[in-house]
């Protein structure tokens, strides 16, 4: 089987050039299914912090990235919606988030919110034992107890180190949802109204924006997120503009110092030059 494929029948969430080059890596079996974004890709084509596969061999070996809390080492393995992305040794921390066009887009977050991520549940079963198992979007499976309150299309919050759940967000109207796919991708509100359609085909979900426009798209795009998912983003953003400030500070601080600098030494060769003129007149005197 070949480990490459060509760029153009990548699917719509790689978020790569499609006619710049003929090939590209081709993502191994694992979460995410077709949508799943090999790590190299990250690594190369979206961060630049690998120039080639060699190098993104090599950097994974040292076990400084890691995904969902476990160390990778495996350029292939795809990357997807809501993982966790950790650069240990740049103290760097992203989650994976639908940007525009459905393509997949690395958000920054803070360490404290990279120790979990979050998860759609797609599917619910019994198994032996009476235990019951929920299936993510991402293939994950949980067990947990017959009479848990977890229904389909629900989203739980699932702690990286432990594997329990810490935070349950139910599918209702009035929920805060993103939308992951189609041509609302990476788009916020609350659900307006959930329209059921009969038979096998997909619900509606109609969904109130934030500027009051309302959009609408299907059930399967939508995913129940928390108020505190997107206040983490808007606090990393707005730390980085603090510290973009402070550096504005310190480098015009830095200009006026240069200017006084300058300033003086222009005064004293002023100085220097009339002290010549001076000896200059005093010779011509005698």
């Amino acid at each position: 089987m070949s480990n490459h494929q060509k760029r153009l029948s990548v699917p719509n969430s790689w978020p790569i050039e499609r006619k710049t080059e003929t090939f590209t890596v081709k993502a191994d079996a694992g979460p995410h299914g077709e949508a799943g974004v090999p790590l190299l890709i990250v690594l190369r084509d979206v961060l630049g912090y690998v120039d080639s596969r060699k190098e993104a061999r090599f950097a994974l070996d040292q076990d400084q990235v890691l995904i969902n809390g476990d160390p990778e080492s495996d350029e292939t393995r795809p990357v997807g919606m809501f993982d966790i992305l950790a650069f240990t040794e740049r103290e760097e921390f992203y989650r994976v988030f639908p940007g525009e066009g459905g393509r997949l887009a690395l958000t920054p977050i803070d360490e404290d919110s990279a120790q979990s991520k979050l998860g759609k549940i797609v599917g619910k079963q019994f198994v032996p034992g009476g235990d019951l198992q929920l299936t993510l979007h991402d293939g994950e499976t949980l067990l947990v107890s017959e009479d848990a309150p977890y229904e389909g299309n629900d989203s739980v919050v699932v702690e990286n180190d432990s594997e329990e759940i810490v935070a349950h967000f139910e599918y209702e109207e009035g929920a805060l949802v993103t939308a992951v796919d189609g041509q609302h991708a990476g788009e916020i509100g609350t659900i307006e109204e959930i329209q059921v359609t009969p038979g096998s085909a997909e619900n509606n979900v109609r969904i109130d924006r934030e500027d009051g426009s309302i959009i609408e798209t299907i059930e399967e795009y939508v995913v129940v997120i928390d108020e505190n998912f997107v206040e983490d983003d808007e606090g990393v953003e707005a730390d980085d503009e603090a510290e973009a400030d402070a550096d504005d500070a310190a480098d015009a601080d830095a200009d006026d110092e240069d200017a006084e600098a300058d300033e003086a030494d222009a005064d004293a060769e002023a100085e220097e030059a009339d002290g010549d003129d001076d000896e200059a007149d005093g010779g011509d005197d005698e």
